[in-house]
């Protein structure tokens, strides 16, 4: 550990070394995303100014558009009080955040009947984002 890298011990992070860190949006505060990072992705984004995210289902670092081209530039990072939350405002590239084609993740909202509705549209079909659905 260097000199530079002691404020990453104030985050409480899981026996797996992760913390989940919630993707917010600059100027709005819509969340858009939630996402894994460890103490290489949050030391790789503080140092690009761009989020980087731990890829639990890849095992390896995942750089928010390195496919889509939807990057975040982070605009600030905190953590929340018990140092277990990492929260990122960004500027969202492109106004998608989700892998569906969506400017959030968070497009499901539970209504009236306890069925999940999809509540924003998709802008961009995926398959037209990645090349595969």
């Amino acid at each position: 550990m260097t000199d530079s890298d002691e404020w990453l011990e104030a985050i409480k992070w899981d026996a797996q070394g992760l913390v989940p860190a919630i993707a917010q949006e600059s100027g709005t505060g819509k969340i858009l995303m939630m996402a894994w990072m460890n103490r290489d992705a949050l030391r790789l984004t503080r140092a690009s100014g761009h989020a980087v995210y731990w890829s639990r289902s890849r095992g390896k670092l995942w750089h928010k558009g390195e496919e889509s081209g939807h990057q975040q530039v982070v605009r600030s990072i905190r953590i929340d009080c018990d140092a277990d939350v990492v929260l990122i405002e960004v500027e969202q590239k492109g106004g998608i955040a989700c892998h569906t084609g969506r400017h959030s993740c968070f497009y499901r909202e539970l209504d009236a009947t306890g069925g999940w509705a999809e509540v924003d549209p998709v802008i961009r079909d995926p398959q037209a984002i990645y090349g595969r659905a």
